[in-house]
Order: C-alpha cells, then structure tokens, then sequence
C-alpha cells in the first residue's frame, strides 16, 4: 500500500481559496453599498421634490429643494460631486389644475477604497415627483 505525504496541503487550499473568499466578502460589500446608495438617493430626490412642492414660486421652490438635497446628501451619503434636476413646470398652470414638480438627483459614489480593481464609479439617479396643492395661489 503506498501512502502518500499530506503534509502542506492545508497551506495550499488557504492560499487558494483564501483569496477567493476575500474577493467575494468584498463584492458582497460593495453590492450592499450600492443598495444603499440607490435607497438614500431615492429618499433625497423624494425630500427635494416635497420641499419644492410646498413653496409659492419658482426661486423659493429651487431654494427649498436644494436645501432638502444638500441636508441629505451632508447626512446621509458621501457623494464624490451630485447634481439636483427640477422641473417646475407644475407652478405655471393655474390654480384649480392638478400639478406636480419633480426632483432627480444623481449621485456618483466612488469605490476604489474597497481595493477591489475595475470598479467605476458609479451614477446613481433617482426621480421622484411631489404634488401641488391644486387650490394654492401660484406665482
């Protein structure tokens, strides 16, 4: 019967799978920092497009949302640079017309700090639209 040596097989399989297993717990990472960018960037959009609906004019509806993302983005989400879209084009019907405004904001977050390489950095966008309280003076 021949037996074969065993010894150092272990050091092998850790040096292996090891690496393996470290990749894979950081793309379980980055995929959680994705779901989380993409659910804070929703969030902020919603807050943005809400403070705008409640304001009387075009300039306090602009001033109000970008408040709202600012806020956000300084508590919420570290963005490498983000951008606010609004389209208020609800506060130029008249009073009594149903209206909305809406808010997209777009988020890019960076993920070279996981170490892992090739990946971008990625634009996160969210759209979200608030309504205009139909009976309110508009200006």
């Amino acid at each position: 019967m021949i037996r074969f040596d065993e010894r150092g097989s272990a050091s092998i399989e850790a040096a292996i799978v090891g690496p393996a297993v470290v990749l894979l717990i950081l793309l379980v990472v980055f995929g959680g920092r994705v779901a989380l960018a993409h659910q804070t960037v929703q969030a902020i959009a919603a807050d943005a497009a809400r403070a705008a609906s409640l304001a009387r004019s075009h300039t306090d509806a602009r001033h109000a949302a970008e408040a709202a993302a600012n806020a956000g983005f300084d508590q919420q989400l570290p963005c490498a640079n983000h951008t606010l879209d609004l389209d208020l084009a609800g506060f130029d019907k008249p009073a009594g017309t149903p209206a909305s405004v809406s808010a997209t904001v777009t988020c890019h977050i960076a993920s070279g700090d996981l170490g892992l390489p090739g990946l971008p950095e990625l634009a996160i966008t969210s759209t979200m639209s608030s309504p205009v309280d139909t009976y309110r003076e508009r200006r």
